[in-house]
């Protein structure tokens, strides 16, 4: 080797010794390992294993070396030493870092001998030195590099990154005080200050401390620790100027160790884990990207400005991507919120066709683990998110063999709900089908049936500009809602439980409604507290069985119960307006009549339709055609005695004229009613209802709308739903009780006139109360003209009686 060699490789020697606190002398070890009068192999392993101390990995140094000493020179296994120990070290090019001194350079311009001649041994450092030209090249072989603009392997040069300290703050040594090494080179050429700058930029984009450009470490107004350079003003102006536009790279560089580093210790969810592991595979390409240019350095083909040039590009994009870690830090945003971020980033770069296609790739990659979640819930119905990430929350937390009764009632609308701030921006407009496709499938699910969904593609990345996911998630929600569909319809026959529940709880089973009051009349007119439910579920059983209700298949899911209110005051806690249609003063003692209901069972699935609300407002209905029909048959009892009355003398019949004209008018009122709310309100409603589900129902959505309405409708139009008009038809139905008990009881006394002023009492009373219930359903039919209230009307007071 020549004197310039042994002076590195010397140099090199002592600052190994140093850094393992040994004692050897430099020139001896390098005569040693040069000599032509070779010593024993052993000896020359002692020397290196006190030259290995420290090292982490020194038994396999030592282990690398007795092979290299078999097979090669020694002075060819000092040099692979050497190598070896400077990648060891985290060394870059031609320095070696100790414990506790900043970055050192191997040529150290505190000696004499560079003071001397300080512009030659610069220019010959920084241009033509073959010592750098021979380490150069060996860590060019390693890296396989033929091209500096071709990709190659990851480069053994950063090796210092896998061995990085887990604090990113301290990669500039910002933790270590600053020590003033800088030498005076101002004197020096422009071209030779250019060199060591190159240099300095190079550690500074890598997160190594400079000699002349010096981190600092300073906090954002959002609370981020970032860094900024400050560059020596013995340099160059022309080149500080320059500097200052690379230099931002390095403080990107930095902001995203630094977050990469931070998402490893916190619960930061699928997507965020998924965006750093596409950001860690960025910073291996950048690093080989400066592995490259600084290849082109030790070539002497890079200048500062050709190194701006090359990097411009990358700076951009790695400015638009410190803004977006900036964004989800200062924001704490997770899951479908990081996605919305990088999709209206990739929005807003349209005019940066570079940096939207960095972006696009980053949204592709960091919303697969989303996509993949989405996947499975709109080909299986099953949410797997442990983190919470996902636009539909499941809130169910018991199998369904544990669910309270009124579990189906609550599942379409709280198993299942959206997040709104987890959905990312480019499915809002289909989120809605979404929670459907998956509802849809979990309940096929539970119903037993296999789910097979092979024939749907599966999603790949995702990119915005293709709509490829949303003909995906379209095909699975047509799939879905059809499976479940014919589920419900078919397989467990939706329509003839509609139809069961129409015959008993809508009256349509004239004969079973007969049977079942002649059966139940005597029980139900006692006081509410004295009935026994279960004396009536005996004759409610009785009453299926002798009736033509006995044929149905669905009969033995109907049975009878007590409610403790009557439908005045339920409906008005349901409207909240209870206080101002029932005060406590207008309370009476319940009879069974008024409290009386039946009630549907069901099973899963049909369940989801004939849900215990519904089967709530099918009760209200039931409850107000059960109690007029009721008067209907004690009016009809008035009437039977009416044949009595004609064997009675002229004067005699006479006094009971006026009482049985009164009955005749409220069974007028009450026939009409019933005629009013069952034959041109149920029925109509019922017809369109039952044509929307054979055909134009596509999924069970809609079935659960339509059946909605149907019953909505049905509410409003028999005054159920306005606790003033249902008042106005109970004090109707009431005061015609009254009047038949009345009747009854002075039926077997002798006519007097206290029985005529009597009757016109309750001819007045009647009167008053049926006027201003028509006047109140004509304000009723003013407000609303598409209801039917006003055919009440019509019917009741057909010939003007009641105009004046």
């Amino acid at each position: 080797m020549n004197d310039k060699n042994r002076e590195v490789i010397v140099l090199a020697l002592e600052k190994i010794n140093e850094f393992c606190n040994g004692n050897l002398d430099a020139e001896e070890i390098y005569e040693e390992f040069s000599s032509s009068n070779k010593s024993s192999n052993e000896k020359l392993l002692n020397i290196l294993k006190i030259l290995s101390n420290n090292q982490i990995n020194q038994h396999e140094i030592l282990q690398e070396a007795m092979m290299s000493l078999e097979k090669t020179t020694p002075q060819q296994c000092l040099l692979k030493f050497l190598r070896r120990i400077d990648k060891n070290m985290g060394s870059h090019n031609y320095q070696f870092s100790t414990p506790n001194s900043n970055s050192t350079r191997i040529y150290d311009f505190s000696t004499p001998e560079i003071l001397e001649n300080l512009k030659e041994k610069i220019h010959a450092v920084a241009s033509t030195s073959i010592c750098r030209s021979q380490q150069n090249c060996s860590i060019s072989n390693q890296l396989n590099i033929s091209n500096p603009l071709t990709p190659s392997s990851s480069p053994s040069l950063f090796s210092f990154q896998k061995n990085r300290r887990k604090d990113a703050a301290q990669w500039f040594n910002l933790d270590i005080k600053e020590v003033d090494t800088q030498i005076n080179i101002v004197a020096v050429p422009i071209s030779t200050q250019e060199m060591i700058l190159l240099n300095d930029i190079i550690f500074s984009l890598l997160g190594i401390r400079g000699t002349y450009i010096i981190p600092e470490e300073i906090k954002t107004s959002i609370g981020i620790l970032e860094i900024s350079f400050k560059v020596s003003d013995q340099i160059q102006k022309s080149l500080r100027d320059v500097t200052h536009e690379i230099l931002p790279l390095g403080c990107y560089y930095y902001n995203i160790q630094n977050f990469i580093e931070n998402v490893r210790f916190i619960n930061c969810g699928q997507v965020l884990e998924s965006l750093t592991a596409t950001l860690r595979d960025l910073l291996h390409d950048y690093c080989l990207l400066i592995s490259q240019l600084e290849f082109q350095h030790i070539s002497g083909m890079l200048t500062v400005h050709k190194l701006h040039f090359y990097l411009r590009p990358t700076i951009k994009t790695m400015e638009t991507l410190h803004k977006v870690i900036n964004d989800i830090t200062a924001n704490s945003l997770t899951g479908g919120q990081i996605l919305t971020l990088l999709y209206d980033k990739v929005n807003y770069l349209s005019g940066d066709e570079q940096t939207q296609k960095f972006i696009t790739e980053l949204l592709k990659r960091a919303s697969l683990p989303y996509m993949n979640i989405l996947y499975l819930w709109i080909t299986k119905g099953i949410i797997d998110d442990p983190q919470n990430e996902f636009l539909i929350e499941d809130n169910e937390i018991k199998s369904r063999d544990e669910t309270p009764e009124n579990y189906s009632t609550d599942y379409w609308e709280k198993r299942y709900t959206p997040r709104r701030e987890r959905i990312p921006r480019f499915l809002e407009k289909c989120s809605d089908v979404i929670l459907r496709t998956g509802k849809y499938l979990n309940v096929i699910r539970q119903c037993g049936k296999k789910i097979d969904s092979g024939n749907l593609d599966r999603f790949h990345l995702f990119c915005p500009t293709s709509q490829m996911y949303m003909n995906i998630i379209l095909e699975a929600y047509e799939f879905a809602s059809k499976i479940l569909l014919d589920v419900v319809l078919k397989e467990n026959d939706l329509m003839g439980h509609l139809i069961s529940i129409k015959k008993y709880l809508l009256l349509y089973q004239g004969d079973f409604i007969t049977q079942l009051m002649d059966a139940c009349e005597e029980e139900l007119i006692k006081n509410v507290d004295t009935i026994l439910p279960v004396k009536l579920e005996n004759l409610l059983g009785l009453t299926l069985r002798l009736s033509s209700a006995k044929n149905d298949p669905y009969k033995d899911n109907l049975h009878c119960d007590i409610l403790p209110v009557n439908l005045v005051t339920q409906m008005g806690k349901i409207t909240h307006k209870l206080d101002e249609c029932w005060s406590p003063e207008n309370k009476i003692e319940l009879t069974g009549i008024e409290c009386f209901i039946l009630k549907f069972d069901v099973k899963w699935p049909v369940s989801l339709v004939l849900n215990q609300f519904a089967i709530s407002k099918y009760q209200m209905l039931f409850r107000q055609l059960f109690y007029c029909k009721h008067v209907e048959r004690q009016l009809c009892i008035i009437w039977k005695e009416n044949t009595t009355a004609k064997k009675f003398s002229p004067h005699t019949a006479n006094l009971y004229r006026g009482a049985f004209t009164l009955s005749q008018r409220m069974m007028n009122a009450i026939q009409n009613l019933e005629y009013y709310m069952m034959i041109e309100v149920i029925e109509p409603f019922w017809h369109d209802f039952i044509t929307k589900i054979k055909n134009k129902i596509e999924n069970v959505d809609a079935v659960l709308i339509a059946h909605s309405n149907f019953l909505d409708n049905c509410l409003r139009n028999c005054f159920i739903s306005d606790a003033v008009l249902l008042l106005g038809v109970t004090q109707l139905c009431q005061i015609c009780l009254k009047f038949c008990e009345f009747l009854q009881d002075e039926s077997s006394l002798t006519p007097s006139d206290t029985f005529s002023e009597q009757v016109k009492k309750f001819n007045s009373n009647f009167s008053n109360l049926l006027v201003g219930f028509l006047k109140q359903i004509n304000d009723a039919a003013n407000e609303n003209p598409n209801d039917r209230y006003i055919n009440l009307v019509h019917r009741i007071n057909f010939n003007n009686f009641y105009n004046h």
